[in-house]
């Protein structure tokens, strides 16, 4: 057994008891540089070439603070960043970790969970690994003399550990401040009791039959005994020869002298006849094993030693089989000869040389090496493409993707990259705008007032997404527009005549028009309304029940006036405690009648279900206590002290990703070392990069593994967000109370990516249900009417009725009909608003709003239009906001066909910290937001800093 012992505190308290347990110590601090080398050197000897050595040990005792990782041991690469074995204690996650090179080259990590050791305490540390040569590999965890964790079946340790010398390096626990290392030893070999004794530690009896008692005691008195049964065997042993040796002489003198054994039955009187010795044997061909030297002796013939690699007396000789001890390279094969052996040649892929000897020691002594041959070099690689990557593994090499500046594969070959910064390889239309995505890859799309496929761009008037006129290319938004002058971006077409919906005076083609149809898009000539409610029996979702909204919650065709069960859960409304959500397993924490699918409060008991500043959180557990602002009261938040509107918790641990140090709980922490985790959202210990691009085999193309490719993923690190969709959305009313005007009405279209208000209404909002932290939130604003000229815009940063952020434009000046609670005058232009009312919904904030300019307690006005100019009737604009809630980043823009004519520029306000989207209109008909779209980005997206770059621009790119 080696025990070395890697610091110098424990020379003279360890000297004695190592020398008493048969250990062979070595203390690598003490040495000189060449000691040192020469110890290290046998120390890679020994886990490389030495079969005895089954186990290894490695102790430590010390005392560490708080801190995310620290290394107890590893062995290095001297030549370079390989590890070929490291033990460290990863702190603030309270785990351990193992991590060593496997055959394949890769790294394994082994996690030791629920080991608390840096907690500023002194721990005594015991790693045992077991079975290196007889197998299977295990490793057991001890701290303070106690098992605390194992691992089982592990991959080979130290196959992959380089031969030759000078060429791996120790690295140890380092002393650092407030920390204290006690002492650190490495052990090869021996038992864990006799290791343990050098820990002072004593284990205690269990079921599974482990060490009892005292350690050193038992083992005293066990040898003892031992030595005692085998002297008394020994010594039986002995008399059992002589009785066997007498006996055969015996039987040789009767038979020389011709008389056998008497049997007493049929003589009465033995008769002992005279019998002389016969004589002794002479040395010939036979008498020895061959080429085995005779001599004649007083008592016959004597044979000398059996030959080298054979053993046996001289007389007889059996083959040494050498190929016991594994003397070959692995995976070839060892042939035994007589006498000896040798080794087949080295595999594919490898170069050395044929190994062959004889007797044991030989071959231990002389193991085959083979040296993997790096075939990337020197032009051996010529199975792959030209300009791809070559990446050797032992005994081979494969073929990567294409090389920095090349696209492509190993099929199509690899050519120059299509280059946003280089003109001539800049795939895009001369109207395109190009950009590099996740991965390096160019993607081309249309400028503001243009559409196709980005390759080939086409006017677009209306700015819905669709050209004028046809394109010569194969996509759907290559097609050309069925309603130029109306964006309609779901491209609807009820009679199928090539006008869309929104600009066909008879969209159904029944020959009533729209104004006057009751069905306006399903053909109905005889116009029957059996409940005279606004649709007709052709297209009403309740015939016999008055239902306006003609609302649908399950999508089975029957309004919900006329379904018994509205949500489709197979319950019955008057027995569903959750009527318009679907909840088969009625939970209701807590006794209230309502579902805990639909409670706003579902451990408060609140059966009327008030929530009267409309955040989803019922009034009877609303505490309004928000500490970052990020729109979501303490007690609810995940990160309460951190900004994280959106609440992402994608390992459902309870902590969101914006406060969790390992987003995916796979032991590998986000951004600190070892890490960062180059699949931070999906579990990947092992953290495979074939192409070595910095993003994990299992997540490249889609970060999140939410099935949707990154490309197309308007949240590609939010796998709960994948499309822009508003269907489902939250009605906010901001005057409850006033009957000057009616609410709005909303209508969505293309899949959630159109919205629609009919109405001349009070102010009001539709709501998107998901929460963002930093957003960039556009669309298309047409005004679809020639009648009134009042508010229209969007919102964003929604947090509840009292505090959002709104973008709202005004046509023409204009005083609010009614002047209480105070009068309120309407500028013509555009305007960013802060609301942050103290009243909440009412007359206050209504006319607030209409107000352009501050309304104290209600809304702070923080930029305006300069230009004063209102929208046109009929013309389509194209908004672009950018929001960065993390530092107050604000910044707003819009266009008209292609020319911006507005730019708030840059903003800065934290009133509200992220929060959800939504549209507003207040007193205005026949509104349409098209082709919105909406993407999660973070503050490291920010616009670059330019020659023109202002105090708060440059604020805003240094955070």
């Amino acid at each position: 057994t080696i025990v070395i012992i890697l610091t110098a505190k424990c020379f003279s308290s360890t000297w004695t008891r190592t020398r008493m347990l048969g250990f062979a110590c070595y203390f690598l601090n003490l040495l000189s540089t060449t000691e040192h080398r020469a110890y290290v050197d046998l120390l890679q000897q020994a886990l490389t070439n030495t079969p005895a050595v089954n186990e290894v040990f490695i102790l430590t005792t010390f005392k560490l603070q708080p801190k995310i990782l620290t290394t107890i041991f590893g062995l290095y690469s001297t030549r370079g960043n390989v590890k070929y074995f490291e033990f460290s204690v990863l702190g603030r996650m309270n785990r351990a970790s193992l991590r060593y090179l496997k055959n394949d080259g890769r790294l394994h990590v082994t996690t030791f969970s629920n080991v608390q050791l840096a907690d500023g305490k002194r721990h005594a540390v015991l790693l045992q690994i077991k079975g290196l040569q007889h197998g299977p590999i295990a490793a057991e965890l001890y701290v303070d003399c106690t098992q605390v964790s194992s691992a089982r079946n592990l991959p080979p340790l130290f196959t992959n550990m380089p031969q030759t010398a000078n060429s791996i390096e120790i690295r140890t626990i380092q002393r650092r401040a407030q920390d204290f290392v006690e002492d650190s030893k490495l052990v090869l070999g021996g038992s864990v009791a006799k290791v343990a004794a050098l820990q002072e530690c004593v284990f205690q009896q269990s079921d599974s039959a482990s060490i009892a008692g005292d350690v050193g005691r038992l083992l005293v008195n066990q040898m003892t005994q031992l030595n005692k049964v085998l002297g008394e065997m020994k010594e039986l042993l002995r008399q059992q020869v002589k009785e066997t040796t007498l006996l055969r002489h015996t039987i040789a003198e009767c038979e020389a002298c011709g008389v056998g054994f008497i049997d007493p039955e049929e003589t009465e009187i033995p008769m002992t006849p005279f019998v002389p010795h016969p004589p002794k044997p002479q040395c010939d061909s036979t008498s020895c094993f061959q080429d085995v030297k005779c001599s004649e002796t007083v008592n016959g013939f004597q044979c000398g030693p059996c030959p080298a690699g054979f053993i046996g007396d001289g007389i007889r000789c059996t083959d040494v089989d050498e190929c016991q001890v594994s003397p070959c390279f692995p995976r070839v094969h060892c042939v035994n000869t007589s006498p000896g052996y040798y080794c087949e040649d080295c595999p594919t892929g490898y170069t050395g040389q044929s190994v062959h000897g004889i007797e044991m020691r030989f071959a231990r002594l002389n193991k085959q090496v083979c040296t993997d041959i790096d075939e990337c070099q020197n032009g051996r690689s010529s199975g792959c493409v030209s300009n791809s990557q070559c990446i050797n593994t032992m005994g081979s090499f494969r073929c990567g993707s294409c090389r920095s500046g090349y696209v492509g594969d190993q099929l199509r070959g690899c050519k120059p990259e299509q280059s946003c910064t280089n003109h001539l390889l800049n795939p895009c239309h001369t109207n395109a705008q190009c950009f590099m995505e996740r991965g390096g890859n160019v993607s081309c799309t249309c400028g503001i007032g243009w559409a196709g496929n980005g390759y080939i761009c086409g006017k677009d008037t209306d700015i819905d997404g669709y050209p004028d006129q046809d394109l010569r290319c194969h996509n759907r938004d290559c097609r050309k527009d069925n309603c130029m002058f109306v964006p309609n971006s779901g491209q609807e077409d009820a009679d199928g005549d090539g006008a869309g919906d929104a600009c066909d005076e008879d969209a159904d083609g029944d020959g009533i028009l729209n104004a006057q149809d009751n069905c306006v898009l399903v053909r109905n000539i005889n116009q029957q309304n059996t409940d005279q409610d606004s649709y007709g029996d052709a297209c009403d979702n309740c015939r016999t029940a008055i239902n306006n909204d003609q609302r649908d919650t399950d999508n089975d065709g029957r309004g919900d006036a006329c379904d018994d069960d509205m949500d489709g859960d197979g319950i019955k409304n008057f027995l569903d405690n959750c009527q318009t959500y679907p909840n088969i397993d009625q939970k209701d924490r807590d006794n209230d009648g309502v579902g805990d699918a639909c409670d706003s409060c579902p451990d408060v008991v609140n059966p009327n279900q008030s929530d009267i500043d409309n955040d989803l959180v019922g009034d009877s557990c609303d505490t309004n206590q928000d500490s970052d602002g990020d729109g979501h009261q303490d007690n609810n938040d995940n990160c309460p002290t951190v900004i994280n509107s959106s609440q992402l918790d994608t390992d459902k641990d309870g902590f969101g990703d914006e406060c969790d140090d390992d987003d995916d709980n796979d032991g590998i922490p986000d951004v600190f070392l070892p890490g960062p985790d180059n699949c931070r959202l999906v579990a990947n210990p092992g953290q495979e990069d074939d192409n070595n691009d910095g993003i994990g085999d299992i997540c490249e193309g889609d970060f999140d593994q939410d099935t949707i490719i990154d490309r197309i993923d308007v949240c590609p690190e939010n796998a709960e967000v994948t499309l822009t969709d508003f269907r489902a959305y939250q009605t906010v009313v901001l005057d409850p109370e006033g009957d000057a005007q009616i609410d709005p009405n909303w209508v969505v279209l293309n899949q959630g990516m159109e919205i629609v208000q009919t109405m001349n209404s009070d102010p009001g909002l539709a709501v998107g249900y998901i929460a963002f932290n930093g957003v960039d939130f556009e669309g298309t604003f047409h005004v679809n009417t020639l009648t009134d000229d009042d508010y229209a815009g969007f919102i964003f940063g929604y947090q509840d009725s009292s505090s959002f952020y709104v973008v709202m434009w005004k046509q023409t000046e204009q005083t609010y009909w009614q002047a209480t609670p105070f009068r309120a005058v309407a500028e013509p232009g555009i305007q960013l608003k802060a609301v942050k009312s103290k009243t909440g919904p009412g007359e206050h904030l209504r006319n607030a709003l209409w107000h352009t300019g501050d309304t104290t307690d209600q809304v702070r006005l923080l930029w305006k239009d300069p230009r004063n100019v209102g929208w046109k009737d009929k013309v389509s604009y194209r908004w672009f906001l950018q929001h960065r809630p993390q530092v107050g980043y604000i910044r707003a823009r819009f266009y008209e066909g292609s020319d911006l004519v507005a730019d708030s520029g840059v903003t800065i306000d934290t009133t509200m910290r992220g929060g959800r989207l939504g549209v507003f209109c207040f007193s205005q008909e026949n509104i349409i937001w098209s082709n919105l779209k909406y993407r999660c980005n973070g503050k490291e997206t920010l616009p670059s800093i330019s020659p023109n770059t202002d105090t708060k621009d440059l604020l805003i790119s240094l955070e």
